[in-house]
């Protein structure tokens, strides 16, 4: 078998795949086509929307259906801006009374060396 035959296979193979899915992308859109329209015409016979709206609907959920981004995970945040945390001081023996406290400059320095310090020793313990 030469290097054209391998080549050849890899193309076959290749479009061959492309062809699946593309059969199989078809038959997940006509099922869905078929779930809306069927959600749709319940909505019309509840008198809940006109039978033109009911065919915005169905080609909206398509045409969704069919952007590639039509994926996302569920309660994602899109913000850009880091989380915002507060930190309790641990020696308040209630929780309901902790409030939080205002950090110092020399408080974000002891901070930052206690955060060196312990990415030292977790560099030494993955070492080990």
């Amino acid at each position: 078998m030469g290097l054209g035959d391998l080549v050849q296979k890899a193309v076959y193979l290749g479009v061959g795949i492309a062809s699946y899915a593309g059969e199989k992308a078809g038959e997940k859109l006509g099922e869905l086509r078929i779930q809306a329209q069927k959600l749709a015409d319940e909505m019309v016979a509840r008198g809940e929307m006109t039978t033109e709206e009911a065919r915005r609907f169905v080609d909206d959920m398509v045409t969704k259906a069919q952007q590639p981004n039509a994926v996302e995970p569920p309660n994602q945040p899109q913000s850009t801006q880091p989380r915002q945390i507060e930190i309790l001081d641990d020696d308040v023996p209630d929780p309901n009374q902790a409030q939080a406290t205002q950090a110092t400059p020399n408080d974000v320095d002891e901070m930052r060396r206690r955060v060196a310090e312990l990415q030292e020793e977790l560099r030494r313990l993955k070492k080990d």
